[in-house]
C-alpha cells in the first residue's frame, strides 16, 4: 500500500531536524525547469500569479533567488519536517522513530507543484507553487500539463517495488488531479472524514485535513500494508462508519470536534 498527501503552504526551516537521514528528490531536473521560469518573475508578478499579498510575493521571490543545487543539509530540509500545515500537525513527523521514518520512506509520498513527488526524507528548499496554479511553462498552460504522467509513472514504480495494489489517497482534490487514476496500476481508496455538527455529519476542512495526517501516521506507526486494516483507525475519536460507507467510499466519523 502506498499513500499520498498534499504539501503545506506553511514551512518550518527554523526547527532543527530530528533525523540526519535524507534523500534527494527524484525530479530535480524537472524542478529546475520550473524554477528557471519562476526566476524571471518579479515579486509583483508572483503575487498576481498566485493570488497572494505583496509581502508573500516578496518572500517567495527571495526564496526563488536563493534556489541552489545541489541540495544539502545546509541549504535544504527533509520535506516531511519542512511542511508545517494541518495535515502535518496530524502526521506529527518530528516525533517519528527511526522505524517510522524507514516505513514512511517506502509507503508515503508528498505531491508537489514544484517537486512533483517527494519522499518524506527528500531534501527540499523553501518554495510556494501550488499545483492548481495556472503557470504557463514549456510543457503546457499549467502544472498538470507540465507533470503529465510523470507523477503517475513514479507511483506505479513504487507500487511495483513494494508489491502494492492500493493507493490510499489522503491528498486534496487539487493535488490528486496530478495523478491519472486510469493509468495507475492499483486501486484508489480515498477516505472521507466527517464531524458531527448541527445535527449531522459534515466535512469540516480543518479537521478533515488534520485527520488525513492522523491516518497517515496511524498507517506508519502500525506499519499497515493491507487496506482493510485502516478500518481500525481510531485516532482522536474517529472511527469507521459502516452505515455511511460503501465499497468505494469509506467514511470515518466522530461525534465531537474536539
Amino acid at each position: 500500500m502506498l499513500m499520498v498527501v498534499s504539501p503545506a503552504k506553511n514551512l518550518d526551516y527554523e526547527t532543527v531536524p530530528k533525523t540526519k537521514q535524507f534523500s534527494q528528490p527524484e525530479f530535480l531536473e524537472d524542478s529546475q525547469l520550473l524554477m528557471d521560469e519562476l526566476l524571471k518573475l518579479a515579486p509583483h508578478d508572483l503575487s498576481e500569479l498566485m493570488g497572494i499579498s505583496d509581502k508573500l510575493g516578496t518572500l517567495n521571490y527571495d526564496r526563488n533567488q536563493s534556489w541552489k543545487l545541489p541540495f544539502d543539509q545546509d541549504n535544504a530540509k527533509q520535506a516531511v519536517l519542512a511542511f508545517n500545515g494541518d495535515v502535518y500537525s496530524g502526521l506529527d513527523a518530528p516525533n517519528f522513530s527511526a522505524a517510522d521514518f524507514k516505513f514512511a520512506q517506502k509507503h508515503l509520498r508528498i505531491l508537489s507543484g514544484l517537486y512533483g513527488l517527494l519522499k518524506p526524507l527528500d531534501l527540499m528548499q523553501a518554495y510556494r507553487l501550488e499545483m492548481g496554479t495556472k503557470f504557463n511553462n514549456k510543457r503546457g498552460k499549467n502544472l498538470y500539463e507540465f507533470w503529465g504522467s510523470i507523477i503517475t509513472d513514479a507511483l506505479n514504480a513504487q507500487l511495483k517495488k513494494t508489491k502494492g495494489t492500493v493507493l490510499l489517497n489522503l491528498a486534496s482534490n487539487e493535488y490528486f488531479k496530478a495523478v491519472k487514476p486510469k493509468l495507475l496500476n492499483g486501486t484508489v481508496v480515498a477516505p472521507v472524514f466527517k464531524d458531527w455538527k448541527n445535527g449531522q455529519y459534515k466535512i469540516i476542512s480543518f479537521y478533515a485535513k488534520k485527520a488525513r495526517g492522523l491516518m497517515a501516521a496511524y498507517v506508519i506507526k502500525n506499519q499497515i500494508t493491507h487496506i482493510e486494516d485502516i478500518k481500525k483507525f481510531d485516532s482522536e475519536g474517529y472511527c469507521f462508519n459502516t452505515e455511511l460507507s460503501d465499497e468505494n467510499n469509506w467514511v470515518f466519523t466522530r461525534e465531537h470536534e474536539d
